[in-house]
């Protein structure tokens, strides 16, 4: 029996940076730098709170882009272990579609039956699991893996992955 991977997808293999810089940018006239939002996320800035409402409109999750190397790896992975993407949609309604599109169209050798929609990822039950959040992993019953954000950077608690080819690295030492 193959061992589970799950894996998020927001900050870690759909890069929402870019949508959240372009609503801060057009929103209060400034291009914001990293060392402006690092430590935390865009819309913690203060006056900036309302930008996270971006997140509840149609197409926002749609056109994403794709994590650097995260197709490669995740296909490389996907000849091993048993690949479910799990994804908190539920606060945000319209993301569902996008959300189904956008990995059909960027993992189409992921079924999307190991697609996992959820409110609260605590119902997981995988071997591993990759997420930006550490609220995801705190109950999570497999090893977790902590995927570098802007708002994790102070979390200690957990293995942290950088980027797409620490993930790979990290793999290449587990048993499938």
């Amino acid at each position: 029996m193959r061992k589970k991977i799950a894996l998020d997808m927001d900050e870690v293999v759909a890069n929402v940076m870019p949508k959240f810089l372009a609503a801060y940018e057009a929103e209060f006239g400034k291009c914001l730098q990293r060392e402006d939002y690092w430590g935390k996320k865009i819309y913690d800035i203060p006056g900036a709170d309302h930008i996270r409402n971006v997140l509840y409109n149609k197409g926002f999750f749609r056109d994403l882009p794709v994590m650097e190397n995260s197709q490669e790896v995740v296909q490389e992975l996907n000849e091993k272990y048993d690949i479910f993407f799990t994804t908190s949609a539920m606060e945000f309604r319209n993301s569902l579609e996008d959300k189904y599109d956008w990995l059909l169209d960027h993992f189409p050798f992921i079924s999307w039956k190991k697609f996992v929609f959820c409110g609260d990822k605590s119902i997981l039950r995988a071997d591993y699991m990759i997420d930006d959040h550490p609220r995801n992993l705190k109950k999570f019953v497999g090893k977790g893996l902590l995927y570098t954000a802007s708002h994790n950077i102070d979390e200690n608690s957990y293995t942290r992955v950088n980027n797409w080819l620490e993930v790979r690295e990290f793999f290449a030492s587990e048993t499938p």
